[in-house]
């Protein structure tokens, strides 16, 4: 009789592995699509050209007046002084004259003050707000039952989906033989002192 159970549990085990693996593919009926939308901010680069009015101040001077002063200055230090001396005045002479015939000569001298328009590029960050789909999520019936899932796509009416096969079987553990008992109930009984030393 115990040859028979164990066979039999063998047997069981055995096609119970052989049977756990079996997979295949059917189809399920799409019952609803609902994509999944998400704002994302994608911001941009403008840039326009404003035109900017600047003052530029422009002088009417001249520096004639300081070379003819300088050489008149030069030419008149050079005839006072002898020597050595003739050369240092005439130096003298030079940079005074030189003073002088420009202040003589630029003293109705006016600045023109003028504007101008210069082109600037301004450029600024501006958002730009985009509807994103991340996802679908489905819903879907197969074999009389609804189920649902996220997808990265719309798929359409119908849906493949992985059926896995197995046994719905309980698994049953092996009874122990009469008369035998687990190593914690051997010895003499619950009370029994043993003295180690």
């Amino acid at each position: 009789m115990r040859q028979l159970i164990l066979s039999s549990l063998v047997l069981m085990a055995a096609s119970q592995s052989a049977f756990a693996d079996a997979e295949y593919i059917d189809r399920a009926r799409v019952l609803s699509v609902a994509p999944q939308v998400q704002q994302i901010n994608q911001p941009r680069q403008e840039c326009h050209t404003e035109y900017v009015r600047e003052s530029v101040y422009e002088s009417n001077r001249s520096n004639t007046g300081a070379i003819v002063g300088g050489v008149a200055g030069g030419l008149l230090g050079s005839t006072i002084g002898r020597g050595n001396g003739r050369i240092a005045a005439a130096a003298v002479g030079a940079g005074v004259g030189a003073i002088v015939g420009d202040r003589v000569g630029n003293q109705n001298a006016y600045g023109n003050e003028r504007v101008v328009t210069r082109p600037v590029e301004q450029c600024v960050m501006v958002d730009q707000w985009q509807t994103v789909t991340t996802g679908y999520v489905v819903n879907y019936e197969y074999q009389g039952r609804q189920y649902s899932t996220m997808m990265d796509r719309d798929p359409g009416p119908v849906l493949d989906v992985a059926v896995s096969v197995r046994p719905n079987v309980v698994q049953i553990q092996p009874m122990p033989a009469p008369g035998y008992r687990p190593a914690a109930m051997r010895g003499r009984g619950p009370h029994q002192h043993r003295q180690y030393w």
